[in-house]
């Protein structure tokens, strides 16, 4: 599991569970961008957008908890 901090979210991504269904890309690639590295941003955009997205996640392989 990998961690990425924003001001009040940490977001935990599971590659093993990644089912590829770009939820995360498509809702928000200011963030979600698999051709940088790291490849999440959070600093991109609003906890509040970036939990709406996560919550979309079909596999759960992006989840996040507020700090």
């Amino acid at each position: 599991m990998k961690t990425y901090d924003s001001e009040d979210i940490i977001i935990y991504w599971k590659p093993n569970n990644c089912k590829h269904a770009a939820e995360c890309v498509k809702g928000l690639p200011s963030v979600f961008n698999t051709q940088k590295r790291p490849w999440v941003s959070p600093q991109n955009a609003t906890d509040e957008k970036i939990m709406e997205v996560i919550d979309l996640c079909p596999s759960r392989a992006l989840t996040y908890e507020q700090k």
